[in-house]
């Protein structure tokens, strides 16, 4: 093939009503230009969001004069490409106006050769205000849809909601746990492309059937032929090659080539196996001369969604492989407001900090976009299952033939440009809204139905219906034969009726339970809402203190300072971290100790929900919790924040996920231990239960052979409450159960008989020593009384083996530091932390709770 690619960089930008022109960075979007020139504050900063909203009320223009190499001009075909405009453009070359956007999420190609000049060409982009363009379709609708996480008041529009009408990120218009930011430019890659004879636009490897002993596969070729073209097809893979003549006609051709592979390397999620990758080369050739080439990078497995009618409702869960995937992990969205600020060393650092926290799923939820390459190929690399949201979240669409038409393009377009992915194991058509509108139920919902007339809410599910109850699951079956689709997060099925929309009780289906934190339920609810697959649920806390002073001085440093409450998007957010901590733990002695506090509270809350759907396996297969990062530096329900620092839900989860975990639950006086594997292999070992005093006095142990089966659930030890404590003060003593294979420690958890309010807690000597030999990069922890909570922090970047634990007298913890690696394929590598300090939840609390020696 005769091909040449010219990547467009240098830009330049203004506004439409200004003559100043200044440098741009492609692929950006104005805010971050703006930012660059110094023409505003830092967005995050303080209160600075409320002071930026007139920049998505402008037009902006962006700006380049490219000189085009007479090879290129030579071509059959000069296309000027773009991967993506946000969102409403008008394109100009030369002068002529060439295309027209309206969807964040497309891309758009047109053919120049006819404007093509020989030097000194123009391309020029009118970005049109995305406000402005869409209040008109509001007025013209004559009532508003709802679209609950829209910030129309701070951006000024009072209550018009405008986001529902743009195909661009709905979390640009504000959400719960974001600002909000209208964003306006050129967000993906733009060049100008030229080619000859035949181009290769998409080879789709379709898995025909995937078992252990053989891969019936189909390479279906996409290809656009300049004229009539005749030659082969070759496809290569593995050491093995096939081809078949083809004879194309101008214009747009489709080519299959039947492939099979014997015993192929399945692809595996984390925890069952490995994430084996196979690489196809796809060529087409006439007399020996490649004229056209692609490639493939793809893994063979195969996957099926299982909703079984049983004797309690109805399964849902992943299939890989023939192998029942119980699935642990989190829902990601955008890692920026500003998307393109993201670059592949953040992405790889969410991804493997996933993988190391034993996660093998994550959501990508509809409120944010399709994500990058980048991401797809490091969930791929790791085993990381992908959950894929259509862009769709927590609003009702209009229906209008335009609209929908561009939904169709839309979701076919993204489908293609990500079907080859193994990670992708499930497409869902939207988040909630199935049940927030609740359609067939009067007494469900979220209180939507009730501004409108039977009329209007006749039509507005008829639009509902349209996207994703026809559109979007069409585009799955034609374009991804043989992928899962889901039409709605949480959802219970396609009955038609009231028992359709999900709910915390539901026994089939999905579940976003969110009675803990939104209805100030209590904790101990996360033991009673277990639904078959838990997709959202979760719990606030704040960042560090060294992150907070990212956004922060000091003088703001108090919960209900105008700063904080900017850097809470959720309304009643810093009320209820306050709230149930005031319930479950003593008062912080000051604002730094509250902000670590926030991180505990959150850490348990989510220990208990995660270890209740694992307890509940097979009947739970699933546990997603909200959310695994953040777009800017904020109190949310992450746990890792804006900067990538693990929270210490973040070391809760990497323990509860184990793939051989135990876990303890106390009900009825009873205590148990359970035993939760999500291994193929049968697991042998021995469950030491203790029960110590603060002071490290053991008094009572027993241990018990383990003999689990793949993929095991069972309660391994149980014992009355009187039993264990023999008339010890609970206040006062921990419980501690050990799963030991030989020497080693497969998983270790500590119970206590009372909430940490409770505690008699003393204050600890902890010491930390270095290990030797290890060039201070691990280190022993040691404590003369028990120490809850324990964390260490450092100044270098990075994270613990472990975190956030307790420390039992005479039974030192070995920990080692992985620090971030900004450089090169390796995320993290070990190394030094430098100065290290240490403390537990003894030091953050008022000193009055604490027992005196």
């Amino acid at each position: 093939m005769n091909k040449n690619i010219l990547t467009l960089t240098k830009w330049n930008f203004k506004a439409s009503d200004e003559t100043e022109w200044l440098p741009a960075q492609v692929p950006g979007c104005v805010h971050t230009d703006l930012l660059r020139n110094g023409k505003i504050p830092d967005p995050f900063y303080g209160t600075n969001e409320h002071d930026l909203q007139w920049i998505d009320k402008k037009d902006w223009e962006y700006e380049t004069v490219v000189e085009i190499d007479p090879q290129l001009q030579s071509q059959a075909k000069v296309e000027l490409v773009f991967e993506g405009l946000d969102t409403y453009a008008d394109v100009y070359f030369n002068g002529v106006k060439v295309l027209e956007a309206d969807n964040m999420f497309r891309s758009w190609r047109v053919d120049v050769k006819s404007l093509v000049k020989a030097d000194g060409n123009a391309i020029r982009i009118r970005f049109r205000s995305p406000i402005q363009e869409d209040l008109p379709k509001l007025e013209k609708l004559g009532y508003p849809l709802p679209a609950s996480n829209d910030q129309s008041e701070l951006g000024g529009l009072g209550d018009r909601k405008v986001s529902i009408f743009a195909r661009k990120a709905p979390y640009h218009y504000g959400w719960d746990w974001g600002p909000r930011f209208v964003t306006s430019g050129i967000w993906r890659e733009a060049r100008i492309e030229a080619w000859s004879e035949v181009r290769l636009d998409d080879v789709f490897i379709r898995q025909d059937e995937i078992t252990a002993v053989s891969a019936q596969l189909t390479a279906v070729a996409s290809i656009e032929a300049e004229q009539a073209w005749q030659g082969k097809l070759r496809v290569s893979a593995a050491g093995q090659v096939w081809e078949k003549e083809v004879q194309l006609a101008e214009g747009s051709n489709t080519v299959e080539l039947e492939l099979a592979i014997a015993e192929p390397k399945l692809w595996w999620c984390r925890g069952l196996g490995e994430a084996h990758l196979y690489d196809f080369q796809v060529e087409l050739v006439r007399d020996q001369h490649t004229a056209a080439s692609y490639r493939v990078r793809t893994g063979l497995r195969s996957v099926r969604l299982v909703r079984d009618k049983d004797e309690r409702g109805t399964s849902f869960y992943i299939e890989l492989n023939g192998t029942p995937v119980f699935a642990k992990g989190a829902n990601h969205i955008p890692n920026d407001s500003f998307i393109t600020e993201v670059t592949a060393e953040r992405y790889r650092h969410e991804i493997a900090s996933a993988a190391e926290s034993n996660m093998n799923m994550l959501r990508i939820w509809g409120g944010g976009i399709y994500e990058e390459k980048v991401f797809y190929d490091l969930c791929d690399e790791y085993g990381l299952m992908v959950w894929q949201d259509f862009m769709f979240a927590c609003s009702m669409y209009p229906g209008d033939e335009a609209f929908l038409e561009n939904v169709r393009l839309e979701a076919e377009e993204n489908i293609v440009r990500l079907r080859n992915h193994p990670s992708i194991v499930l497409w869902c058509g939207n988040n909630e809204i199935d049940s927030a509108w609740a359609h067939y139920d009067e007494n469900a919902g979220w209180g939507w139905k009730k501004d409108y007339t039977h009329e209007q809410r006749e039509r507005i599910w008829a639009d509902y219906e349209a996207i994703f109850h026809r559109i979007l699951p069409e585009a799955v079956a034609s374009y991804a034969p043989g992928a899962e689709y889901w039409p709605s997060s949480p959802l219970v099925s396609l009955s038609g009726d009231k028992d359709q929309h999900a709910n915390p009780s539901t026994t089939s289906g999905d579940i976003h339970y969110w009675g803990v934190w939104h209805n100030t339920e209590p904790f101990d609810n996360y033991n009673v809402y277990v639904g078959r697959f838990m997709s959202e649920y979760g719990f606030q806390s704040f960042p560090e203190p060294k992150t907070v002073r990212t956004y922060a001085e000091e003088s703001d440093m108090e919960l209900e300072s105008k700063v904080m409450l900017a850097h809470q998007k959720n309304g009643a957010g810093n009320r209820l971290i306050k709230s149930y901590m005031e319930q479950y733990y003593h008062e912080p002695k000051d604002f730094e100790a509250f902000l670590h506090m926030s991180q505990i509270q959150q850490g348990e809350a989510m220990k208990m929900a995660i270890e209740a759907h694992r307890r509940n396996k097979p009947y739970c297969m699933g546990t997603l919790y909200w959310q695994m990062n953040d777009c800017w530096p904020v109190a949310s329900w992450a746990g890792m924040d804006y900067l990538g620092r693990w929270k210490a839900l973040q070391y809760v989860a990497k323990r509860s996920f184990r793939d051989v975990s135990l876990s303890v639950d106390s009900r009825e006086q009873e205590v148990r231990v359970h035993l939760v594997s999500d291994v193929n292999e049968p697991v042998r070992g021995t469950l030491r239960v203790q029960l110590f005093d603060f002071d490290g006095k053991e008094l009572y142990a027993s241990e018990h052979p383990v003999d689990a089966e793949a993929q095991a659930s069972f309660v391994a030890f149980r014992a009355a409450e009187d039993g264990l404590l023999q008339g010890h003060d609970p206040s006062r003593v921990v419980l501690l159960a050990q799963l030991l294979q030989e020497d080693d420690v497969l998983d270790s958890k500590t119970h206590y008989f009372v909430n940490d309010k409770a505690l008699r807690l003393q204050r600890p000597n902890i010491r930390v020593s270095e290990v030797d030999g290890s060039g201070g990069t691990a280190f022993v922890l040691e404590s003369d009384v028990l120490a809850r909570h324990v964390w260490l922090s450092q100044e270098e970047e990075g994270f613990y083996s472990d975190n956030f634990f307790d420390l039992i007298p005479g039974i030192p913890v070995t920990v080692s530091f992985n620090r971030r690696n900004a450089a090169g394929e390796t995320p993290f590598v070990t190394g030094r932390p430098g100065q290290v300090e240490v403390r537990s939840m003894a030091d953050c609390i008022d000193p009055a709770a604490v027992v005196s020696v």
